[in-house]
């Protein structure tokens, strides 16, 4: 007991989707394993291939694979508990198991954000400063930015994770979602979280915030650069080098900015689930397809992977 009636909660349960029918539940968990699988080894392929082809050693493709090593961690976070509960109806999670997903998902999603704004940097130094661009962007900075990236993550997951997690939790366990967000958690607790909510919001504000005036910063001068470049070939090829990040930078900051930032008058547990899916599911799956079908350079990447990997299979079957 924590004090009158309040008895401690040792685990929760996750509610997910478990008002819909067990069929429907069954489609969602073989269309969710699909785009986990593909999420893996998309992002997986890009590593790879930006480590192993020496055309894609450019300060792009660094931020790129760090970009998918953060993809994969969102997913390992959250994907498999969700497909544990919709195949095997397993919804519970422990008090601890809970607070770790809650930290990752913040640590991964503040990286995020943070890491886009460094590669909107980036694509301004290559075409602002073209001829600057391997000095700016050296491999010491890029070191530097990708570190600045992944820092702030690590003391806005540790303060609201453990602010959040030191209140007395009473009533009912059942939190209604399908991971353990900070919104529906927050509902179970017993005591005054006014000041827990202000700084929430402020916290949210700031890190979504922040880096998407950098993002917008870095997009404006880069807009004002293509518009001054006289052919429109050369447009073109500018504007193509930062289109798949300005499309990866949209569908993040405009679902996230939805899910969070919506009137709470206008937002339903239900269509707040739905947001957080795309978000969290499905752009980081959108994400290598984005950047291999809109970029002929890790097109012909994966081609010549490809086309090694199949010579080094037939060198191994002939001998």
């Amino acid at each position: 007991m924590v004090g009158g009636n309040w008895t401690r909660v040792t685990e929760f349960i996750l509610m997910s989707f478990s008002s819909l029918p067990t069929e429907l539940q069954l489609l969602l968990f073989l269309t969710f394993l699909i785009i986990y699988l593909v999420t893996l080894m998309g992002n997986s392929l890009i590593i790879l291939v930006t480590l192993a082809d020496p055309m894609l050693h450019s300060p792009m493709y660094f931020f790129l694979r760090n970009l998918s090593f953060l993809e994969i961690g969102f997913n390992l976070v959250i994907v498999p508990k969700m497909l544990g509960t919709l195949l095997a109806q397993d919804a519970t999670i422990s008090f601890p198991g809970c607070a770790i997903q809650m930290y990752f998902f913040f640590f991964f999603g503040v990286a995020e954000c943070f890491l886009l704004a460094i590669m909107a940097y980036d694509r301004y130094v290559a075409i602002c400063n073209p001829l600057h661009y391997p000095v700016i962007m050296n491999q010491r900075t890029r070191a530097k930015l990708a570190i600045a990236s992944w820092f702030p993550g690590f003391p806005v997951a540790t303060v609201q994770t453990t602010w959040l997690f030191s209140f007395p939790f009473c009533g009912t366990n059942k939190v209604n979602h399908f991971f353990c967000d900070s919104p529906p958690v927050l509902r179970l607790v017993c005591a005054d979280t006014a000041l827990f909510e202000v700084y929430a919001i402020v916290g949210t504000i700031l890190v979504v915030m922040i880096p998407c005036l950098l993002v917008l910063c870095s997009y404006s001068r880069i807009a004002a650069a293509i518009f001054k470049i006289p052919s429109a070939k050369g447009k073109h090829k500018a504007f193509s080098t930062c289109s798949s990040h300005l499309l990866v930078v949209s569908l993040f900051y405009v679902s996230s900015s939805l899910t969070y930032f919506r009137p709470k008058s206008n937002n339903s547990p239900e269509s707040k689930k739905l947001l957080s899916l795309f978000y969290t599911v499905v752009t980081p799956m959108l994400n290598p397809i984005i950047y291999s079908l809109r970029n002929n350079e890790v097109k012909n990447a994966l081609s010549r992977t490809f086309r090694k990997a199949l010579g080094l299979r037939n060198y191994i079957c002939r001998h």
